[in-house]
């Protein structure tokens, strides 16, 4: 596997291609719920970042199983590959049974505790006791996401969320406002129509999988003996990913709880925000996948002074990805936020902000890049412990924004600015000191 520009490229654009559908089915959610109106959309805000912050443990654990698929496949040991798929599915779908039954008994008394807002509360609620039903299909859907990165066959993550977006957007548009023979079902038409389009997805996934024929020398459908040392490797690379990956959303939305606390238009503003700042971010998450991939790949392969290489190379498609998404943004920001919403107020308060996180991305993208890198050596626990150091103190700078006698919303916005510069800083410095060098996974 090469690493030269155009093999990152062929790596990393399924996976931004795969991303942007995601994104799209969070913009075009925000822009049919924002028409609901304040509450709804602060609601639609609050109870979609709690569900990706659950979705985030299988993700973290998809994650560390990517980094084995990738380092068995430098190795060319694909028989263990195999292991290592029927193993993670098991564990998945234990996590996601454990973790719904909690939220689905629980969600109402987590609300009540951290929700000001009678109405942001309702609406939330309304959100998440249908939402949580996709979890079964997005937490097996990380996982053939982790076995096609792992081997760089990324092709069919693209296809696969190209489908998930059209069932999605569709779905949405007839259950919000209830179109034709459909019920009119506001909030709950937007989880139900996510909700459907993840186990579209999950079909997709295994009907690919089945008739790959790439996918013949790996016999990913073969049962195999469970074993408890695999079990136990997969979990102890995995672990530490999965509570950082939790860690990493959760901080999101702790932060949308101190905005909720400013008001239901900070709130509004923001999940605005989240919705265009996330597809900025798109070209930096599908580079930062193919960085973990090739970094693994490569010390598998005995080549781990490559490392810098794939990191300088990553660094500038990503940077050249978010200038391209940062010169539309300044070129047309009224006309991207309104999008949104056709409250012109709302516009008006908003631009200040998107401008504050179209900066702030470019420092997003060398933190991302750098952390992917730890985490591609597999120095989960090292990467763990970057994240909580970082994540402490960018969540103290929102508090005490928050708490301050003017909070400002822009202000609480430019600690991400902060949060990709002390990643990316804290991950140079482990790098540099090659510590990871002597790493087994």
């Amino acid at each position: 596997m090469d690493i030269s520009y155009k093999n990152i490229w062929k790596i990393g654009y399924p996976i931004i291609l795969g991303s942007l559908a995601q994104d799209i089915i969070t913009v075009v959610d925000t822009a049919f719920v924002g028409r609901l109106g304040e509450s709804e959309l602060g609601g639609a805000a609050i109870g979609g970042i709690f569900y990706l912050a659950i979705v985030m443990i299988g993700w973290g654990f998809g994650l560390g199983v990517q980094i084995m698929i990738a380092r068995r496949y430098g190795e060319n040991k694909f028989s263990a590959i195999n292991k290592i798929l029927n193993h993670s599915f098991i564990i998945l779908l234990i996590l996601a049974s454990t973790v719904f039954l909690v939220i689905h008994n629980f969600d109402s008394h987590i609300f009540n505790a951290i929700i000001q807002s009678p109405n942001v509360k309702s609406e939330s609620l309304k959100f998440i006791n249908i939402r949580i039903f996709g979890l079964f299909a997005a937490f097996i859907n990380i996982n053939f996401r982790a076995f096609y990165i792992g081997t760089a066959n990324t092709k069919i993550i693209s296809y696969t969320t190209i489908v998930m977006a059209i069932v999605n957007i569709t779905l949405d548009y007839l259950l919000i406002f209830g179109i034709g023979i459909f019920p009119k079902m506001g909030i709950e038409g937007a989880a139900l129509a996510s909700v459907i389009s993840e186990y579209c997805a999950l079909l997709f996934f295994i009907i690919f999988s089945l008739l790959n024929k790439s996918n013949l020398k790996l016999n990913i459908f073969k049962t195999t003996k469970l074993e408890f040392d695999i079990a136990k490797k997969i979990m102890r690379i995995s672990t530490p990913t999965m509570i950082q990956n939790f860690i990493s959303l959760s901080a999101w939305f702790i932060f949308f709880l101190f905005v909720e606390k400013m008001g239901e238009t900070p709130l509004a503003i923001s999940n605005i925000i989240r919705s265009s700042y996330i597809i900025i971010l798109v070209p930096i998450f599908g580079f930062a996948s193919a960085t973990n991939t090739l970094i693994s790949y490569s010390i598998g392969n005995n080549t781990p002074e490559n490392i810098w290489i794939i990191i300088k190379k990553s660094l500038i498609m990503a940077m050249g990805g978010v200038g391209i998404f940062v010169i539309i943004g300044i070129i047309f920001p009224e006309s991207i936020i309104g999008f949104y919403t056709n409250i012109e107020s709302i516009i008006e308060l908003t631009i200040p902000v998107f401008y504050m996180v179209m900066a702030s991305s470019f420092t997003i993208a060398f933190g991302f890049i750098m952390f992917q890198a730890v985490s591609g050596t597999g120095n989960t626990i090292t990467a763990l412990i970057i994240e909580v150091i970082v994540l402490s103190l960018y969540l103290l700078g929102v508090y005490l924004i928050s708490e301050s006698n003017s909070p400002s919303i822009v202000l609480a916005w430019s600690m991400e600015f902060c949060y990709g510069l002390g990643l990316g800083i804290l991950s140079f410095i482990y790098l540099k000191s090659g510590r990871w060098k002597q790493k087994k996974i």
